[in-house]
């Protein structure tokens, strides 16, 4: 299982691997009992895990290297009593910014790596895309023309605008197509009364 198709949805507990998108939702599998489920874009989110981010006293920090800090210390707490989780990630990551990750969402990281452990998932930091190295131009400025050049450009720039012109009324007019005329029918003479 790829650490990179593992998200966690809104409104559901535990974590999921994503099988397939579809324009009005994704279909996913439960990792804690392998179900398969349709999920709705209109009624959940759906974040994959190597996006999150935990805020910390400094920078901002992906998840996966919380979860690189929770494998050196391996005795996961309780995730019913709030003090021992808060302890456990006051000692495993003190660099959390503990006013703005709540409680919630410390017990939430505890199960999912449990989750993750339990599957055998490898935890890996999102790759970033490699720069390319940009080549530096030495020239800034564009050359100047001869001048030659540019009374010829202007010279030709009228005769451009002219032959616009010319090239409408020369073009060849249409075939002229033979007129259709009715055909002349035989007068019969009417019908007299009797």
């Amino acid at each position: 299982m790829d650490y990179s198709k593992l998200v966690a949805i809104s409104g559901m507990p535990g974590l999921y691997e994503l099988i397939n998108s579809k324009t009005d939702g994704v279909i996913v599998r439960s990792l804690e009992d392998k179900s398969t489920k349709f999920v709705a874009s209109r009624v959940h989110n759906v974040s994959h895990l190597e996006s999150i981010e935990v805020f910390t006293t400094g920078d901002n920090v992906n998840l996966a290297e919380v979860f690189f800090a929770m494998e050196k210390n391996a005795d996961l707490p309780d995730t019913k009593d709030e003090t021992a989780v808060k302890k456990y990630f006051q000692k495993t990551y003190p660099d959390l910014d503990f006013e703005k990750v709540y409680n919630s969402d410390l017990k939430k990281m505890v199960k999912w790596f449990d989750v993750l452990k339990k599957n055998n998932v490898e935890i890996k930091l999102p790759e970033e895309p490699e720069e390319e190295p940009v080549e530096e131009i030495k020239e800034l400025e564009p050359k100047p023309e001869p001048k030659a050049k540019k009374e010829k450009a202007a010279e030709e720039k009228p005769v451009k605008a002219s032959t616009k012109k010319e090239t409408k009324k020369e073009e060849p007019p249409a075939k002229e197509k033979p007129k259709k005329t009715a055909k002349k029918t035989e007068e019969k003479p009417a019908k007299k009364k009797k």
